[in-house]
């Protein structure tokens, strides 16, 4: 069966014991493990991950695995990311099993009308679906001022939507951004603490304070910095982003030298809308770096995302590093 926008909270939170396979799909892939993760609270079980390459083949795998009681005696979910058409002959056999002791949560992306697993969880009474829609900017807001209160923030006016706004609306990225800001601030929900613009522009330039010694080649300082992050990786995506609203700053100005202006009258040009302390590394990036250059590192950053996001890459603060110091070799070559 279809889930609606209006009965998913009830549907993942109070969730009906026949419902055996939950797919949860769509371009806001953090919405749609977020769910997943609400599901398996409700149950209070465990992740029990398998491989859709593993069920590619053999589709009876997943029935097994379902109908197989835990040999500790807990409850669990079957839990498949990323998920696709090649589960299909899977889920069959899932539904057509005698019963199930665990349900399967299957995790996709974006899937076409002529999906035959959209289709298989739509219209079996034993399957639910929901679409993952991505969040605009008012919902967005919203979410954060929620999420912010669960971890013992009061955001300030304003504060939300440039939180929103600076992850891309991107659920997982929030959350991140959120719980770094809480232990910054030092809060929780027992003792809650006032979120302003003060603890972003601290944290914020920390962020780009990275992404810059990077560009500017200045390895000393990247490795420093890098050391004093977390060890977990929760952090590599706000570098990365960083990173990238840096290049999307020298991206333009670089192509305006290319064209023929001259540096200092670009700059010039620019007034107000670059802060006057980053004036000086800009300039020292925009030394250092041609277009080609800039677009090769927006490639490699914009592909390093995608694989921390998808979790097939090494460790994120491993790989973050290694990408930011072979930037940084880059920036002293050139």
């Amino acid at each position: 069966m279809k889930a609606v926008k209006g009965s998913i909270d009830r549907s993942v939170d109070q969730p009906d014991p026949k419902v055996r396979f939950y797919l949860f799909h769509g371009p806001d892939e953090a919405q749609s493990s977020a769910l997943g993760d609400r599901l398996v609270t409700a149950l209070k079980a465990a992740k029990h991950p398998v491989a859709s390459s593993a069920l590619r083949g053999d589709p009876a795998l997943l029935s097994d695995e379902a109908g197989a009681i835990d040999m500790f005696g807990g409850a669990k979910v079957i839990w498949i990311q990323p998920a696709g058409e090649e589960i299909v002959a899977a889920v069959e056999a899932l539904m057509d099993a005698p019963a199930a002791e665990s349900p399967v949560v299957a995790i996709a992306g974006r899937l076409g009308k002529s999906s035959g697993l959209l289709k298989l969880a739509e219209t079996h009474a034993l399957a639910l679906s929901y679409i993952s829609y991505e969040l605009d900017a008012r919902d967005a807001e919203r979410l954060v001022a929620d999420m912010a209160r669960a971890e013992g923030l009061r955001t300030q006016p304003g504060v939300a939507a440039r939180i929103a706004e600076s992850c891309a609306n991107d659920r997982r990225m929030m959350g991140q951004e959120l719980a770094k800001l809480a232990l910054y601030l030092d809060a929780s929900p027992d003792s809650p603490k006032d979120l302003g613009s003060d603890a972003l522009e601290a944290l914020g330039a920390d962020m780009l304070g990275i992404a810059d010694h990077a560009l500017a080649g200045d390895v000393r300082s990247l490795g420093e910095a890098l050391s004093r992050m977390d060890s977990s990786g929760k952090e590599a995506i706000p570098v990365i982003r960083s990173l990238q609203r840096r290049l999307l700053m020298l991206v333009p100005i670089r192509a305006r030298i290319d064209a023929g202006e001259r540096l200092q009258a670009v700059m010039t040009s620019m007034g107000k809308s670059l802060f006057w302390k980053d004036k000086p590394m800009v300039e020292k990036m925009l030394g250092m770096w041609d277009s080609a250059g800039l677009a090769r590192v927006s490639e490699r950053t914009g592909s390093l995302e995608r694989r921390l996001m998808r979790g097939d890459s090494p460790p994120a603060a491993e790989a973050l590093g290694e990408e930011l110091v072979a930037i940084a070799r880059q920036a002293r070559r050139r």
